[in-house]
């Protein structure tokens, strides 16, 4: 017999995936729990959220209890644009260049290591739609910032660089995936949580070896492919050149699964054409209005779309599904 879960439930459970903090996964479990259907078929579902929450519970105590022993904060980066992208990777890999080379952001470029000790966003242009980029402090043996885990968790592409241009590339690009496996957030080729494991949570990653330019990268690059083992979409750069940067802006984008839908005021005569709403694909024109005011989707009637699979100014219910460059008129 099949769970028959709810959208508002799998909509809580990807926001469980992405939560950076105990409180949050706290916040979404019960969430969780709250939507899902209560039968027999669910039966085992429901038990295992119970357990979880009384795990996250006590994890909450226990982030309280570290906070108040600390003299730093954590991290913390609201999220923007269609989804965010964290770039990882060992010292001198090239994460600034490559943030640099993506979006206007001016970080610290250098050629020596450990320029990046803080988190630093920006925002990469795909089209008409925006993707949030997040540098990173360089990850190794003797460094992993406790608040990593979080804002990788809480991505939804991790780009994960190799340094094509030192003997090192490869040691440290091993570094880092062995850092990740002490913790509860791992990289893979598509996001997902670990039903069998409790709050481990998978992050969707692309691999980007960079400095494909220098004449002894495509030796390093082999026996990267030889030495470890990685099962991640590659897109090689040069962060330095601008080669396959194109490519690997387009990959980000493609990655976030997400549709441009375009907003149009009942008594316009004309759409906004200028800044989309992305929603995940899949989703309603009821998460269209909940993205523009939580009012209308409060107070939803009924819409009018033109676009995929409809005449234009279909009126269609909240559970219409929405479709690239679809424009959206919301009665409320």
């Amino acid at each position: 017999m099949a769970a028959n879960l709810t959208p508002q439930y799998l909509k809580a459970q990807e926001a469980y995936r992405r939560a950076a903090t105990a409180d949050e996964e706290l916040k979404w479990l019960e969430v969780m729990y709250k939507e899902i259907p209560k039968h027999k078929a669910s039966e085992k579902m429901q038990s295992d959220l119970k357990t979880k929450i009384s795990l996250a519970k006590k994890a909450v105590e226990g982030e309280k209890k570290a906070a108040a022993n600390k003299s730093q904060p954590g991290v913390s980066i609201p999220r923007q644009g269609a989804g965010t992208c964290i770039i990882l990777g060992g010292p001198n890999a090239g994460k600034s260049r490559l943030l640099a080379a993506l979006t206007r952001a001016t970080p610290e470029v250098a050629p020596y290591p450990y320029t990046t000790r803080t988190p630093l966003p920006g925002m990469m242009a795909w089209e008409d739609a925006v993707v949030q980029l997040i540098d990173t402090p360089p990850i190794t043996d003797d460094l992993f910032e406790p608040y990593m885990q979080g804002l990788i968790r809480g991505a939804d592409v991790a780009l994960l660089m190799v340094d094509l241009g030192s003997d090192d590339g490869i040691e440290q690009c091993q570094c880092v995936l062995n850092r990740l496996k002490e913790t509860k957030t791992r990289l893979a080729r598509e996001s997902y949580l670990d039903e069998g494991d409790v709050g481990l949570s998978f992050t969707q990653c692309l691999l980007v070896p960079n400095k494909v330019d220098l004449p002894e990268a495509a030796d390093r690059l082999a026996m990267l492919h030889e030495f470890v083992s990685l099962d991640f979409a590659e897109f090689a750069v040069s962060a330095e050149q601008g080669t396959g940067i194109e490519e690997l802006r387009t990959a980000i984008y493609k990655s976030l699964d997400v549709v441009r839908v375009y907003s149009k005021l009942p008594k316009a005569k004309e759409p906004d054409m200028e800044k989309p709403f992305t929603v995940r694909r899949g989703r309603t024109v009821l998460d269209v209005a909940e993205q523009i005011h939580k009012d209308l989707a409060t107070n939803f009637k009924f819409a009018r779309v033109w676009g995929h699979g409809v005449h234009d100014g279909t009126p269609v219910k909240g559970d219409h599904v929405v479709h690239d460059r679809d424009i959206v008129e919301i009665h409320a």
